[in-house]
């Protein structure tokens, strides 16, 4: 799972259209990015590992350009 929530992370970070459609919709984009159907709780948990994971990236990145190490 966790292999996966980074996969997914990687094609909504790169993908401007991709992650407008996760912010706006993350249930169904989901949907989409994994190509099956998957209980609602288990996509809810999935969706808020991604945006936990882009969250902690940009904080990174923000962090790193701070103390200038980008």
């Amino acid at each position: 799972m966790k292999q996966k929530i980074e996969e997914l992370v990687e094609k909504v970070k790169n993908d401007k259209e991709l992650q407008e459609g996760f912010l706006k919709e993350p249930i169904p984009t989901l949907e989409k990015l994994l190509g099956v159907d998957l209980p609602e709780e288990q996509l809810k948990q999935i969706a808020e590992g991604v945006k936990a994971k882009i969250n902690l990236d940009k904080a990174g990145d923000f962090i790193g350009g701070l103390l200038g190490k980008k």
